[in-house]
């Protein structure tokens, strides 16, 4: 099974995403939560490796925290889901470890 990678801040005034992205194999899965979902913005400039694994479906946002933002109906990256708090449940059992980027 694969790992699954979260990160919680914006990629506008943390590391944490590139750290993610750096270290991510390309059968991970990452879930954007808190202000890590800026990251999934389409309008937002987007780096490469993000892109990839977007769209290959392995990146994931969390719905709550889109609409907490006022995200609710902003155009993701190509391929990028979004999940609500089940599915968050549902990625945490399916993947053999969760790694947080704080």
């Amino acid at each position: 099974m694969s790992p699954l990678h979260t990160v919680n801040k914006s990629p506008f005034s943390s590391t944490a995403l590139a750290s993610c992205l750096a270290h991510a194999t390309d059968d991970a899965a990452i879930l954007l939560i808190e202000d890590g979902v800026y990251a999934a913005l389409a309008a937002a400039q987007q780096p490469e490796p993000l892109k990839a694994a977007a769209a290959r479906g392995a990146v994931y946002a969390l719905e709550p925290d889109l609409i907490a933002r006022g995200l609710a109906d902003a155009p993701l990256i190509a391929g990028m889901k979004r999940v609500d708090y089940a599915g968050f449940v549902d990625l945490t059992a399916t993947h053999s470890s969760v790694m947080a980027w704080v």
